[in-house]
């Protein structure tokens, strides 16, 4: 049976190496991640290299996501690089002072817009959660707070406010110079980090379009403004080719209690508007140390896999964890369990809606069809830019969905998208009246159809024609 999730893993010093590297692949390693938050641009383009060459060697199309740093909002740095801060204490974010000489009173802040951000009363959080800050003054040059929650304290930790409203762009300067690089080493995806509105990846898109890249933008959803504001949220992710539940920073904004019932929010939402949707942050954090997940990380898989989201991320688990591949192995295990509960397979998606474009009625039709008529086995998208089998995707359904295109470009894309696996072919390498049989005998060599069944097949009355499916025909495999 074909994996329909799919898995994103990032690399790093775990998981880099030729050796490791084709483990990965061959474990079930779908989307690449590099994470720009760390290394320079000679190394990534090395790393992605590295996965093309390793992927192409396979017979696997691996795509490549170039994840931005965004406006990572840090304290500056202690003069015995850590402290303890104990609740009750008093302890002041200062602008002014020297970024070096922090101490368990007070500490430098590199970003000094948060003065003007916060108000008496605002909670701040500081470490991804670890510790939290009561605010109880604010003059021109500093933050006095109360510990809430105490512990160590170290240098560079990231700042966020509860609730939201940090004022920060999106796209940093250094994002600007990274775009260029994603463009060159030929990134099928690129993510924006704290995106704000949809004006952010309007942005994101016209830098990456004069860098020469035609890229899909993944908008990161990890501040409390998109997820208080659905007329928002839905703006991002149509200004998007896909977004992801970003749940570290998420979390942190909008508290743990929330995070569950946003995150099938953000997942429903992207899947209604025919968006990818990637499901991310700590899924399997302990296997960094350990060789198994927690019975609560498999859970946590299993219950993005229930929501349909088409693909789950691993972090520090391959970048520099001590068992990266068997995080992958896990994780495909995870999925294809969960993908044998039957609510996986049943749709009401868009049932009662009407639709614009033939396109779009063709593709929903034909996952109507793979899902009602028996002995239907497989379904065949000719497809130039991916858009069909996209649309495909968004219907539950136990049966793959194989986008047959001659771009690479396509051919990596879709490695993104929930049960959807690519197959090179151009019909326009074959007489018009043989495209079919010869796209149904390309399954029947792989063997993923057997004599006797039924395959579904869409595609365009004119090869190369981009947004033209406007055919479905139900095909017999001859043997």
């Amino acid at each position: 049976m074909l994996r329909r999730t799919k898995i994103v893993a990032t690399l790093g010093p775990a998981s880099t190496s030729p050796e490791r590297l084709d483990a990965l692949i061959r474990a079930g390693l779908d989307v690449a991640r590099l994470n720009f938050s760390h290394g320079s641009a000679e190394q990534h383009q090395e790393n992605a290299r590295r996965v093309r060459d390793t992927a192409a060697a396979q017979g696997r199309f691996v795509a490549l996501l170039a994840d931005l740093q965004g406006p990572k909002l840090r304290i500056a740095r202690f003069t015995e690089h850590k402290v303890m801060l104990s609740k009750g204490e008093t302890f002041i974010l200062d602008a002014s002072m020297d970024k070096e000489a922090g101490d368990t009173q007070r500490v430098g802040i590199d970003y000094e817009q948060l003065i003007a951000d916060v108000s008496v009363g605002d909670t701040l959080v500081l470490d991804d959660g670890r510790i939290e800050l009561k605010v109880t003054e604010v003059d021109q040059r500093s933050v006095t707070t109360r510990v809430l929650i105490g512990g160590p304290l170290s240098d560079n930790k990231g700042l966020n406010k509860r609730g939201g409203g940090l004022s920060a762009p999106a796209l940093t300067d250094k994002d600007r110079e990274d775009i260029k690089t994603a463009a060159a080493l030929g990134a099928d995806y690129v993510a924006v980090s704290f995106v704000r509105t949809a004006e952010d990846m309007h942005t994101a898109r016209a830098l990456l379009r004069e860098a020469g890249s035609q890229a899909r933008l993944v908008a990161k959803i990890e501040r409390a403004e998109l997820a208080d504001d659905d007329a928002a949220l839905d703006a991002v992710i149509e200004a998007s080719d896909a977004v992801m539940v970003a749940r570290g920073d998420l979390a942190v904004e909008i508290g743990d209690a929330a995070l569950v019932g946003v995150q099938k929010h953000i997942i429903a939402r992207a899947r209604a508007l025919n968006r990818v949707v990637i499901t991310a942050t700590q899924m399997m954090e302990s296997m960094i140390q350990n060789p198994m997940p927690t019975r609560a990380e498999v859970s946590d898989v299993a219950n993005a896999v229930f929501d349909y989201t088409d693909a789950v991320m691993l972090s520090a688990e391959t970048a520099v964890g001590d068992y990266p591949v068997e995080a992958v192995e896990a994780m495909v295990r995870i999925c294809m369990g969960a993908e044998q509960h039957p609510s996986t397979h049943t749709s009401q998606h868009r049932i009662h809606e009407h639709m614009e474009h033939v396109d779009e009625a063709i593709a929903l039709s034909a996952m109507y069809a793979a899902n009602h008529l028996d002995n239907v086995t497989a379904i065949i998208c000719l497809t130039e830019t991916g858009a069909t089998p996209l649309m495909m995707s968004r219907i539950k359904s136990s049966l793959p969905i194989f986008a047959f295109s001659p771009r690479h470009t396509t051919q990596h894309r879709v490695a993104l998208f929930r049960g959807v696996q690519t197959v090179p072919f151009d019909a326009a390498d074959h007489p018009n009246e043989l495209v079919n049989d010869r796209a149904v005998e390309e399954l029947l060599r792989r063997g993923a159809v057997k004599p006797g069944e039924l395959v579904i097949l869409t595609k365009g009355d004119f090869s190369n024609a981009q947004g033209g499916t406007n055919s479905l025909k139900i095909i017999t495999v001859e043997g």
